[in-house]
């Protein structure tokens, strides 16, 4: 992306998600039972970082609406959509498929998983992007369980373009910002109320339910709370966010300095909050990692950063940005390397250790370097080539559909 370009504050709240998701499955391996009262705090903190998949949730919504925001401001037609679906394919499927498959090997030979019509059931449904609709397949595989969120958002993919399409098929809603704004926030409504018949009509038993039942108990235990339209609500959230931010004028203000500061201590102090409550934080209409406000803190931040004058910038620095663009390969390759190390050496993470904090602490650092070697290897030699590729097929198209009739 050319400098002008990229977006102040995006790439820092990319690298704090995937920095968050990581801190989380770490202080998942530590022994609370063992460790100092005094640290019992921070450790209870740090478990909470799977509030970072609701960052990535409002983050892609933001980023891939600004296309249709400004085409539909315009009155020009649709951004096209097979450009879209290249680029979206082209960037999640091959680093997704390849970890996916990895941990499906992994699960059979490192695990010693039996090879059954089930599981293999669940690798084929994630390799079709189709493991988020049912809680016996939403883990594609035993070793890689981070990976669920991937056909979650993948669903978002295609909603985010079919309610763009409806908007662009209402004439009054072009060139009319505010309008259009609001018929989102319609959209957003009609979500939420889908988000509650699913809860309504497809609760589940308890026979099997429960972490205690391994990933597929896990899996039952949050379904349907955790179902593609209620997180389609927050990606629509984020989708929101840049329709307020195509709208404001391009030069910059110490104001939003300071509601960026503002709106970043709301999602750090919902995010610290959050001990003493459900692990996943549900929050309004059972939606997890504090709905609405967290992911509103989050989509009110990237507004306001983009347009600030220091902070977006100061944020963003090179880490930070380096972070950024391993984070794909950070998310979907982490539990790969917990497990490794798990299974090579079961005295990590402090569990053989005196000291249980001096050992985890000396695990997470080995896990953290091997993770960042994986994703920087994901990135060069399997993800950089897919995007080009998707790029190259994309180039010579023309980047919006032919306009609608009005």
């Amino acid at each position: 992306m050319r400098p002008q370009d990229r977006l102040a504050g995006a790439d820092f709240l990319r690298a704090m998600a995937c920095l968050l998701v990581l801190a989380h499955h770490l202080a998942l391996r530590l022994d609370m039972r063992r460790i100092p009262d005094e640290l019992a705090p921070t450790a209870n903190i740090l478990r909470f970082g799977n509030f970072g998949v609701a960052i990535f949730f409002v983050l892609s919504g933001f980023l891939l609406a600004r296309p249709f925001w400004r085409a539909l401001d315009a009155g020009d037609g649709m951004p096209s959509l097979g450009n879209y679906a290249i680029r979206r394919a082209a960037r999640i499927a091959p680093g997704f498929w390849v970890a996916a498959s990895v941990g499906f090997v992994l699960s059979l030979t490192l695990l010693a998983l039996p090879l059954t019509p089930e599981l293999a059931l669940r690798y084929l449904s994630g390799l079709l992007f189709m493991s988020q609709w049912h809680w016996r397949t939403l883990f594609p595989v035993e070793a890689d369980g981070p990976l669920w969120s991937i056909p979650f958002e993948v669903t978002s993919y295609v909603l985010l373009p079919v309610c763009f399409l409806l908007l662009f098929r209402l004439p009054p809603l072009r060139q009319r910002p505010f309008l259009a704004r609001s018929v989102w926030i319609c959209v957003i409504a009609v979500v939420l109320l889908a988000h509650m018949v699913i809860l309504n009509l497809f609760a589940l038993d308890d026979i099997g339910r429960g972490w205690a039942y391994g990933l597929q108990g896990g899996a039952k235990e949050w379904m349907p709370r955790y179902n593609p339209i209620g997180f389609f609500a927050v990606f629509a959230l984020g989708a929101l966010a840049a329709g307020i931010e195509v709208m404001l004028p391009a030069r910059r203000s110490s104001w939003f300095d300071a509601t960026a500061l503002l709106a970043l201590a709301a999602a750090g102090y919902r995010l610290v909050a959050s001990p003493g409550g459900t692990p996943e934080a549900y929050g309004w209409l059972d939606i997890p990692y504090g709905f609405p406000v967290f992911p509103l803190a989050v989509a009110t931040a990237l507004v306001s950063l983009s347009h600030s004058q220091h902070v977006g910038r100061l944020l963003d620095s090179r880490p930070i940005r380096y972070i950024a663009k391993m984070s794909f390969g950070i998310y979907i390759w982490q539990e790969i390397i917990l497990i490794l190390i798990q299974r090579l050496d079961p005295g990590s993470f402090g569990v053989s250790t005196q000291n249980v904090v001096t050992g985890w602490l000396q695990s997470s650092g080995l896990a953290v370097a091997l993770v960042f070697l994986v994703a920087s290897l994901s990135y060069y030699l399997l993800e950089r080539p897919a995007i080009d590729i998707g790029h190259r097929l994309t180039s010579h198209q023309p980047n919006r559909a032919t306009p609608f009739k009005v």
